[in-house]
């Protein structure tokens, strides 16, 4: 499988607040963005996996509301998160 256990405790380790923060919105977000940037090299070679296409939407609508709401709560956060993963605003 593309995404063990210790892949995502890096990814909860450098995002969130220590490697068991899995419910923050920023290790969310880095998480999210680790599955679609796999998904996205997934359609890359199967053009027609349709469902694979419908998931990579999904997940991306749900970075996307994670992200609304860091950036209406705490617009520090979102900047830092936006910055660290280097995502377009």
């Amino acid at each position: 499988m593309y995404l063990t256990g210790e892949k995502k405790t890096e990814i909860f380790k450098k995002h969130g607040k220590d490697a068991s923060d899995t419910g923050s919105a920023e290790s969310q977000v880095a998480l999210f963005t680790h599955r679609i940037a796999h998904l996205t090299g997934h359609l890359k070679n199967n053009k027609k996996d349709f469902s694979t296409q419908r998931a990579l939407l999904k997940l991306v609508g749900k970075r996307r509301s994670l992200l609304d709401y860091l950036k209406k709560r705490d617009i520090e956060r979102y900047r830092a998160i936006i910055k660290a993963l280097n995502l377009r605003k």
